[in-house]
C-alpha cells in the first residue's frame, strides 16, 4: 500500500439524510468543505449586526456623577447629624458615669460630716454641761453665803445632825464650832448636845456655819469648806467655796 499523498486532506463530510443539496441548482461547485446545518441542529442564536456595537457601547456601565453642593451640604449635614448622636450619647454615658462617682464621693464625705458633727456635738454637750454644773456651783456659792448671812442660826441644825452622826459608844464629844456661832448652837442644839454629853467649844479656825465633832471613836466634818465640797463634786466641779479651784 502505497503512502498518503502530501498536502491537505479533506474529508467529504455527507448531509443530513434527506438532505442532499443539489449543485447544479445552488449555481455553484460543491466542494468537500461546505456543509448545510440546519436550523433545527443549530439551537438559539441569534443574527449578529454591525448595529449591535453601538448597543453595547450604550450598555457600558458609566462613570457616577460628580456630587452637587446640595449633596455636598446633605453629607455634611448627615454627618453632623450623626456626630451629635454620637456625642450625646457618649455624654449621657460620661453623666451617669459621674453622678455615681459623685453619689459615691458625696456619700462618703456626707459620712465623715456626719461623724465629725456627732463628735464635736459630744464635745460641745460636755462643754454644756460643764458650763451648767459651773453656773450651779456659782448660784450655790451665792445662795450659802446669803444663808449663812440671813440665818446664822441654821449652825445649830447643822451642830445637832452633827453630834446624831456620832457613834452611840463615843465618848468626850467636844463640838467646835466659830466663836460667834457659839450663842446660837449653845441654844439652838442644846438637847442634842446634852444627850450625847458633849461639850461645846469656840474655835477661830472653824467658818462661821460649821461644825466639827471629835470624839474618841472619829470625828463628823461639817464645815462648810468640807461640805461645800462635797456638793461641788456632786454636781461635776471642784470648785472651793472661795471661788478658786481646788
Amino acid at each position: 500500500m502505497g503512502a498518503p499523498p502530501k498536502g491537505p486532506f479533506f474529508r467529504n463530510v455527507p448531509p443530513p439524510a434527506g438532505r442532499r443539496p443539489d449543485a447544479a441548482s445552488s449555481g455553484k461547485a460543491s466542494s468537500p468543505s461546505q456543509r448545510f446545518i440546519p436550523r433545527e441542529e443549530l439551537g438559539d442564536f441569534a443574527s449578529w449586526q454591525p448595529s449591535k456595537l453601538g448597543e453595547l457601547h450604550e450598555a457600558a456601565p458609566s462613570a457616577p456623577p460628580e456630587p452637587t453642593p446640595a449633596d455636598w451640604q446633605a453629607r455634611i449635614a448627615a454627618a453632623r447629624q450623626a456626630g451629635y448622636q454620637d456625642g450625646y450619647r457618649d455624654g449621657l454615658v460620661a453623666l451617669d458615669n459621674f453622678k455615681q462617682t459623685f453619689a459615691q464621693q458625696a456619700t462618703s464625705q456626707i459620712g465623715a460630716l456626719l461623724e465629725s458633727f456627732d463628735a464635736q456635738l459630744s464635745g460641745l454637750d460636755a462643754e454644756m454641761a460643764g458650763a451648767l454644773a459651773q453656773s450651779a456651783v456659782l448660784l450655790a456659792q451665792q445662795v450659802l453665803r446669803a444663808e449663812l448671812n440671813s440665818h446664822p442660826e441654821v449652825v445649830a441644825q447643822v451642830a445637832a445632825e452633827a453630834v446624831n452622826a456620832v457613834m452611840l459608844s463615843a465618848r468626850h464629844i467636844a463640838v467646835h464650832v466659830h466663836p460667834s456661832d457659839l450663842p446660837l448652837v449653845s441654844e439652838g442644839a442644846a438637847d442634842a448636845l446634852e444627850a450625847r454629853g458633849a461639850r461645846l467649844h469656840a474655835d477661830a479656825s472653824i467658818q462661821r456655819g460649821g461644825v466639827l465633832v471629835q470624839s474618841d471613836v472619829g470625828a463628823v466634818d461639817a464645815r462648810i469648806a468640807v461640805r461645800w465640797a462635797q456638793a461641788a463634786a456632786a454636781l461635776g466641779s471642784r470648785l472651793a467655796l472661795d471661788g478658786e479651784a481646788e
